[in-house]
């Protein structure tokens, strides 16, 4: 993708920050045609080696004209509106697209769904921060670095006058455990990211979608008033009321992918009465439509029942599109195209799409940095939280394994406990799956639209995943557990310690992100990391015996995550201890000292000790100095390789629909 910038346009003239400035300078719309518009799908069935390749048509020969106005496309579910939009708007994938989108006659720059605006059919904010936060964001990345700030502030309170967000500015969006602004509100602050840039072309992917009615026509209102001074707004609608359905200027009607109707929305009914349905008074014309279109409507003049009624439903449909291509309206659509398209070389296929932006790398970094790191702060249950499990945690630990003495328990206990930590930071990285899925919509739409690069938005998540909700709990963990414990009483061992626990938890979070970075479903991604930190768990040397495994399973040792952990903790806390048991013997026992398997005896007093060192050594550990660092030196290693994964992940997702 190519990452050189490029300059939208702002919002025109001198306002001089005159609150009123966008009465005096409203925006141009763009005339929009699409030409012979054709999408075709392939899909596959089957098992490898008898998978069927079958495709699918999903967009038929499409041509029309869309000008400044409120432009709607109405359909069934499944007649493709939602494909079409996409279509116009760039963002559908190039593979089996064929057909031209012009903008005032002119190509489509292969940069168009950076200068357009788009608002997904589901919300796209940052819930945690305010409707102000969130539209200064916008501006601040998407409007070209030449603006000053003041300017730039003074174009985000231009929008909230324009849609009205005055009393809702300073209050947070909302998310699911923070209380918020309305759904109406919500979608004008989504729709207020957008015009920021003041586009030339608008888009909607059914902005009414999960709206109450009353909410609904507000918020089409609206958009009925920003085209009215020159807007050119288009948007895929399913069932409007009649009261949204009268504010559209221009209608286009598909099923099964192929137009049925483009022209005049007020002009429609007539046009559906000439081709021999007639809608009933008082029907909403919406309704009516999409009856006919689906073989329902008691505009037929006969009811047909068994095969003849199925054979005449599946007739409607290639009825009505003949209709159409005979229509009046299809002939002015096609001579207006062609007075477009007069001198030009119409290439059939779609450019290749690219992304620009408007700001260096260092200014993304820095206000997606801050954005991430206010959200993080303004979600209690992913910082505040962790913390508080954390130190539960610590304690519970502390307290089962309070104390350990210098016998062989210890030895054991110190084992069980050193297991446990190293477990724990494994698990605990789970959380992290979610990082990259929640967001998934918002970073994806964020991207596609210019906002920052995907290097950006990576290196803000590791700082404030990795650097904040993995040092932090680590760092806390530490303190509380080791003295507890009652691990050497040593500095040094304890912040190796500390940087043992943190490096875990660093890899483990890293691999977590390597899975989880293409996946769309949490549970499926822990299922995935689950089974890997299991298989991990048994190749730590305390379930089973390395040796005993199978060649042919041994080499997964060299991937644990818990083993390298467990490792460098053991040699930090085992050499240099020395443990000691006491068992009294019978009197008379003889008396002398012996060394039997490095073990130290005193048969008189019958004490026993071995060392921390001769402890290691039976484990197959290597407890010299670089013993203790090169796991630290592997764990750095899959580190940089997992989160190199997980970044290519992201580079190379599927950006299109």
């Amino acid at each position: 993708m190519s990452e050189k910038s490029t300059h939208l346009p702002s919002d025109g003239g001198s306002d001089n920050g005159r609150p009123d400035a966008h009465k005096c300078a409203s925006p141009r719309g763009a005339t929009v045609s699409f030409h012979n518009i054709h999408y075709r799908v392939e899909t596959r069935s089957g098992v490898l080696w008898k998978r069927k390749v079958t495709h699918k048509d999903i967009l038929v020969d499409l041509n029309g004209v869309m000008k400044p106005g409120l432009n709607a496309i109405l359909g069934a579910t499944g007649s493709g509106k939602s494909s079409f939009l996409d279509v116009l708007a760039a963002r559908k994938d190039p593979t089996g697209l064929s057909g031209e989108v012009l903008i005032d006659g002119a190509p489509q720059p292969p940069n168009f769904k950076c200068q357009s605006g788009y608002v997904v059919q589901d919300d796209v904010v940052m819930g945690t921060l305010t409707v102000r936060e969130n539209l200064c964001f916008s501006a601040a990345l998407r409007l070209p670095m030449s603006i000053s700030q003041k300017e730039k502030e003074q174009k985000v309170e231009r929008v909230i006058d324009e849609l009205g967000l005055n009393k809702v500015a300073d209050s947070r969006v909302g998310t699911q455990l923070i209380r918020g602004i309305s759904g109406g509100e919500r979608k004008r602050t989504t729709i207020g990211m957008e015009l920021i840039i003041d586009p030339s072309v608008l888009f909607l992917d059914e902005p009414t979608t999960g709206l109450d009615a009353s909410t609904a026509n507000s918020v089409l209102s609206l958009l009925k008033r920003m085209s009215n001074h020159g807007r050119t707004i288009i948007l895929s609608i399913h069932q409007p009321r009649y009261s949204i359905y009268r504010l559209f200027d221009s209608l286009t009607l598909l099923a099964g992918g192929r137009q049925v109707y483009h022209g005049p929305a007020q002009n429609a009914l007539d046009y559906f009465t000439d081709v021999g349905f007639t809608c009933e008074p008082h029907n909403n014309p919406a309704d009516f439509f999409l009856d006919v279109i689906n073989g329902d409507s008691t505009a037929y003049s006969r009811k047909l029942d068994g095969e003849q009624g199925v054979s005449f439903r599946q007739g409607i449909e290639q009825r009505l599109v003949e209709a159409y291509k005979m229509s009046i309206y299809h002939r002015e659509t096609k001579e207006e195209l062609e007075k477009i398209t007069q001198g030009l070389n119409c290439r059939g296929q779609p450019e290749t799409r690219t992304v620009t932006y408007n700001t260096s790398f260092t200014h993304q970094f820095k206000w997606v940095l801050r954005r991430t790191f206010r959200n993080l702060m303004l979600n209690p249950q992913t910082s505040f939280a962790q913390i508080g499990v954390t130190i539960f945690l610590a304690l519970i630990v502390g307290a089962i394994f309070f104390g350990v003495s210098n016998t062989s328990s210890g030895i054991q206990n110190r084992m069980g406990s050193l297991f446990f930590i190293t477990t724990n930071q494994c698990f605990s990285s789970l959380s992290s799956a979610e990082l990259f899925i929640t967001e998934r919509k918002l970073f994806l739409h964020e991207y596609v639209s210019g906002y920052y690069r995907v290097s950006v938005y990576f290196l803000s998540k590791i700082l404030s995943d990795i650097l904040t909700l993995r040092t932090v709990p680590a760092i806390v963990f530490s303190c509380v557990a080791y003295w507890m414990i009652g691990y050497k009483p040593d500095a040094g061992t304890f912040f190796t310690f500390m940087i043992t626990v943190a490096m875990t938890a660093y890899t483990a979070t890293a691999m977590t992100m390597a899975i989880s970075a293409d996946q769309t479903v949490v549970a499926v991604a822990n299922i995935f990391m689950t089974i890997s930190f299991v298989f991990m768990m048994v190749s730590t040397r305390l379930l089973v015996n390395l040796p005993s495994i199978p060649d042919w399973l041994n080499w997964f040792k060299y991937f644990s995550i818990p083993r390298y952990g467990l490792a460098a903790l053991e040699v930090n806390e085992f050499v240099g201890l020395d443990f000691c048991d006491v068992r009294p013997l019978p009197t008379g026992a003889p008396r002398l000292n012996t060394t039997v398997a490095n073990i130290t005896c005193n048969v008189l007093t019958g004490r026993s000790c071995t060392s921390g060192e001769q402890f290691l050594m039976e484990q197959g550990i290597d407890y010299s100095t670089w013993g203790l660092w090169q796991n630290h030196v592997a764990m750095a290693t899959m580190t940089i390789i997992f989160l190199s994964i997980a970044y290519f992940k992201l580079r190379f997702i599927k950006k299109f629909t």
